[in-house]
């Protein structure tokens, strides 16, 4: 009598209690991970808010730009003893200015000294 030897294949199943990810699962664990911290942002990042009460407007003068002038020097016209930086930078603001150049006959606004 001529025996017929089978080979079988035995799987290896995953032991009970253990979470085996594929890739697309992978993924959608990833997205729920950034769209976690997108929410977590968005909602942090709403601290800061615009109420509809207008504040108190800064005080300001108009000086026209003189031959020689510079913003430096204005600037130093009007600020306290060493805040000279921050009074350019101010009236960079006031005046949405992209340099500190500025230019014969313009118009610019400055905050009126103490």
């Amino acid at each position: 009598m001529t025996s017929i030897a089978t080979a079988s294949t035995v799987t290896a199943a995953a032991p009970r209690g253990q979470v085996r990810l594929t890739r697309r699962g992978r993924v959608v664990v990833v997205l729920a991970a950034l769209l976690l911290a997108l929410v977590v942002g968005v909602a942090l990042g709403g601290v800061s808010s615009a109420s509809e009460e207008a504040g108190a407007p800064q005080a300001t003068e108009v000086v026209v730009v003189n031959e020689g002038d510079t913003l430096w020097g204005i600037a130093a016209g009007v600020a306290e003893e060493g805040e000279v930086r921050a009074m350019v930078s101010e009236i960079r603001e006031l005046n949405n200015l992209d340099s500190s150049v500025v230019t014969l006959g313009q118009e610019i606004h400055v905050p009126v000294a103490d």
